[in-house]
């Protein structure tokens, strides 16, 4: 069952008895729904998983929203959850959605009673990839006028990646200003219990991540799951699951 937080600006699907314990935030190009086998079944999680705005149901950003603008919208949803349970949400955050569970739980810690981060890229190991010199060229040509805009467009599907090339909109202006950000400050700033549960094969957020993160942020705790990839909401939803209910208490 779909509802309506933050004034109608964001839906989220509902499972479980209220008062929500629980809040999720999904994968970029993903929805809520990733997360039913993780909080659904016989006996669902009391859990509010939302569509992040230009996903799912939910109306994309006026402009090119950065993580910490996800953040504070997502904000107003975890203080209605507090307010109604009389305690702060343990917040799931996938990938791009762990981007966004950081940044609340950093700047909004009374929000926040636990963290549990599955495949989210939140270290840059290694140098940053380098478009292919034809990209460039083309882009340097496009910003003088050279190049077409349509020709531009031909560029960006040919070479950019997946994601990219399926972004339109707004989203795809979402999507560049979130590849620059750095998170270094949000991690040191975390004062929750942080549960990382990472597939061993995840090859968008490499597990070597996940171990970095774990050195960082103290009494944080790793769990690895073997054989999974970057997926973890659908792959092994029962080690996510376990991570959620171990914060619960």
């Amino acid at each position: 069952m779909l509802q309506a937080f933050a004034g109608g600006r964001v839906f989220g699907g509902v499972s479980g008895a209220p008062p929500s314990l629980v809040l999720a935030l999904h994968g970029w190009a993903h929805t809520h729904a990733d997360f039913d086998p993780v909080l659904g079944g016989e006996h669902p999680l009391p859990a509010v998983a939302l569509d992040l705005p230009g996903f799912g149901a939910s109306p994309p950003p006026p402009d090119a929203w950065t993580t910490p603008a996800y953040a504070e919208l997502v904000a107003e949803v975890a203080e209605e959850l507090t307010a109604a349970a009389g305690t702060p949400p343990v917040v799931l955050g996938h990938s791009f959605g762990g981007k966004v569970a950081v940044r609340l739980a950093a700047r909004h810690p009374d929000l926040v009673r636990g963290l549990v981060l599955t495949g989210v890229p939140l270290l840059r190991l290694g140098p940053r990839p380098t478009p292919p010199v034809r990209f460039r060229l083309a882009r340097s040509l496009h910003r003088v006028g050279l190049v077409s805009d349509a020709r531009m467009e031909a560029a960006r599907q040919r070479y950019g990646s997946s994601d990219y090339r399926a972004a339109q909109g707004v989203m795809r202006q979402v999507l560049v200003a979130n590849l620059a950000e750095t998170y270094d400050e949000d991690l040191a700033a975390l004062r929750c219990p942080v549960a990382l549960v990472w597939g061993d094969d995840d090859t968008a957020a490499p597990l070597a991540v996940a171990e970095e993160v774990a050195a960082r942020v103290p009494g944080a705790t790793l769990t690895v799951c073997p054989g999974a990839g970057h997926l973890t909401p659908t792959t092994v939803p029962g080690a996510l699951r376990r991570a959620v209910e171990e914060l619960l208490g």
